[in-house]
């Protein structure tokens, strides 16, 4: 078997141009210039759920070679690059540890050298790039799976960064990786990202991770020098594991045991897999507390971030940014190079089940420029109470607005207990409310922020609040009682206990003496539609 698909030497790599959108191919050292130049918009292989994995290896790959190199400033050019990238695997100077395809006792690209090269009997025969990808769903309807027959190298590039560096356990002898707490967990992803484009977050990054090596060292025990990096250039027979303290603070991990090979007589690109008897790197007792840049960490229970269903919902992204529940991961503390204009603040992570995943999550939040300011200085106490008050004044009044439903939905019966039917519509026309709260919640967050007159704002903004969960139970009355005497009822004793309830609040009491002196003033009757 000879060298095919060197990511050193051929270009490979699709990536599109951000002001011709003109598709161009690149190496991996060619990629890095061009990063360097921030010219690149996106890369046309590359599947939402893997962007983070990619943005990860990418970032990863460029510090280790920095640091083994021994300089902090990028090189600029490919032929530099090059050189970096093949003295990170000298015992490989045919550059095969940078194919895809090569002899089976030799490592190939994120593929771990096989004891002697046998794979007579590996029997798990792939003839799809996305066969090989961590996505794995309970229907084959929102994500068709094996569909990519005729993938091109770089989908197979990225299909198997996204297995090696971010797949979970899938059953006996499919172990997952040890950035991740426990096997039905994931890999979320937290981190800023300045104006501009790959480039820009990539080099952010990378000064970012540079900065904190030392750190990274001194509190997970890896190694400061010599540590393994590069886990597929290590020969694995499966039953085995890598002591996590023998590894370098930014090492890229494998979890699974594949070779990339030829099929039809050398025309298409394959892969063959086996299982093996133990996880990669021993860590399982960490938790996914391993340093990971990205990842942010639940201090009380020593934990690593695990995303649920709901996914980067803003009752968890404001404790993510502004709380002290998690410690924050290193990509999102902000740096000088940031700026002031354009900041985003990036949540990426897939909610994994037994046996299958459960969505893919992304979420951009707009950081203004005065929370970035007061991030960098960590001062974000002020930051955390303005949000956690918004938080829970979210909550009183999807409370209120659930209690008015269930009162229609019962006929408008004034009571605390309801019928399952009354609670069950109820519950659907608050989640909508909720959903368009959610949407909107960190553009107004930044609203108060940065006002000259913080309570004017947080007034204004809980006015607009009421204004629109009111809308949402008028919309409701189409779905209440209809015969006249009922409809009438419901209608307006679910309209008289929405006002009640605000007036009354102990929640928000700003609202409430608001509304309070409101009706006093004006005598306010409110009358159903």
């Amino acid at each position: 078997m000879t060298l095919r698909y060197s990511l050193l030497d051929e270009p490979l790599i699709r990536a599109r141009l951000i002001n011709s959108g003109q598709i161009v191919r690149h190496s991996l050292p060619s990629l890095f210039v061009a990063l360097i130049q921030d010219e690149i918009r996106d890369f046309p292989a590359l599947r939402p759920h893997q962007r983070h994995p990619w943005h990860a290896f990418l970032t990863q790959l460029a510090v280790i070679t920095l640091h083994h190199a021994g300089r902090n400033q990028l090189f600029e050019t490919a032929q530099e690059w090059k050189a970096a990238l093949l003295a990170l695997t000298p015992d490989y100077p045919d550059g095969a540890a940078w194919c895809l395809i090569a002899p089976h006792n030799k490592p190939a690209f994120m593929q771990a050298p096989v004891p002697d090269g046998k794979v007579d009997n590996w029997k798990n025969t792939l003839h799809a790039s996305d066969e090989i990808d961590m996505l794995v769903t309970s229907k084959n309807h929102d994500l068709k799976a094996a569909r990519m027959q005729q993938a091109l190298v770089d989908d197979w590039v990225m299909a198997l960064i996204s297995l090696q560096t971010q797949e979970g356990f899938l059953g006996a002898g499919n172990y997952g990786i040890s950035r991740m707490n426990g096997g039905f967990a994931s890999r979320p992803a937290l981190g800023v990202v300045p104006k501009g484009r790959w480039g820009r977050r990539w080099q952010r990054d990378i000064s970012a991770l540079l900065n904190h090596r030392n750190n990274i060292i001194e509190h997970f025990g890896l190694q400061p020098e010599g540590g393994i990096k590069l886990l597929w250039l290590k020969e694995w027979n499966g039953d085995d594991s890598l002591a996590f303290s023998s590894l370098d603070p930014f090492y890229i991990e494998i979890c699974r045991r594949i070779r990339l090979v030829h099929f039809d007589n050398n025309q298409t690109v394959g892969a063959i897999a086996t299982g093996s008897k133990v996880a990669r790197v021993e860590a399982k007792e960490r938790n996914g507390v391993t340093g990971d840049p990205w990842t942010p960490i639940d201090t009380a229970a020593g934990k690593a971030l695990t995303i649920g269903a709901e996914g980067f919902h803003y009752r968890l992204a404001s404790e993510l940014l502004f709380g002290s529940k998690f410690r924050r991961s290193i990509a999102q503390q902000p740096e000088i190079m940031d700026g002031m204009e354009g900041i985003v603040m990036l949540a990426q992570g897939v909610t994994r089940g037994q046996g299958k995943t459960e969505g893919y999550h992304e979420r951009r939040i707009p950081i203004s420029p005065k929370a970035h300011s007061l991030l960098f200085r960590k001062q974000v106490d002020w930051l955390a109470k303005v949000a956690s008050d918004r938080v829970v004044a979210v909550g009183e009044m999807r409370a209120v607005l659930w209690t008015a439903l269930a009162t229609l939905f019962d006929q408008g019966a004034v009571k605390d207990k309801f019928s399952d039917s009354a609670k069950d519509k109820a519950n659907g026309f608050t989640q909508q409310f909720e959903r368009a709260e959610d949407a909107r919640f960190f553009e107004e967050l930044n609203a108060e922020i940065e006002s000259d007159d913080p309570d004017h704002t947080r007034l204004q903004w809980l006015l607009a609040m009421a204004d629109r969960a009111e809308a949402i139970l008028k919309k409701a009355f189409i779905a209440g009682p209809q015969s006249s005497e009922q409809r009438y009822r419901a209608r307006s004793t679910a309209l008289s206990r929405f006002h009640g309830s605000l007036r009354n609040s102990k929640t928000l009491p700003t609202l409430a003496n608001y509304y309070r002196q409101l009706t006093h003033s004006k005598g306010i009757v409110h009358e159903p539609d």
